[in-house]
């Protein structure tokens, strides 16, 4: 006759262990590079830095820490919202060396 098995120790799960943790930064990651992307640029670049910093934590931890696609998804929105700063930049210095081009060409005209 078999026998069921015993319970598990009160406090430990009678499935093995759950999901690991995820990266303390997982969330705040995914805000700023959230953020950076949709109303403020310039919260990019610090999501792109410590969303990488995070990724290299979770890929040394050997599965221990989770939360990986939340980080990722704040690292990848920094790195879009970062390249909309570059671009953006880009077209003010262009359009301001343009303007000073034709106020210079205006003035020798006289």
């Amino acid at each position: 006759m078999s026998y069921p098995p015993p319970p598990p120790q009160y406090g430990y799960s009678p499935y093995g262990y759950g999901p690991p943790q995820d990266h303390p930064q997982a969330t705040t990651v995914m805000i700023l590079g959230i953020l950076g992307l949709v109303f403020c640029q310039i919260l990019g670049p610090f999501a792109w830095v410590m969303g990488k910093k995070a990724l290299n934590e979770i890929d040394a931890s050997g599965g221990t820490i989770g939360g990986r696609s939340n980080v990722m998804v704040g690292y990848v929105c920094g790195i879009i919202s970062s390249v909309l700063i570059i671009v953006s930049l880009l077209f003010v210095v262009f359009f301001v060396i343009l303007g000073v081009t034709g106020v210079l060409d205006s003035n020798s005209s006289y």
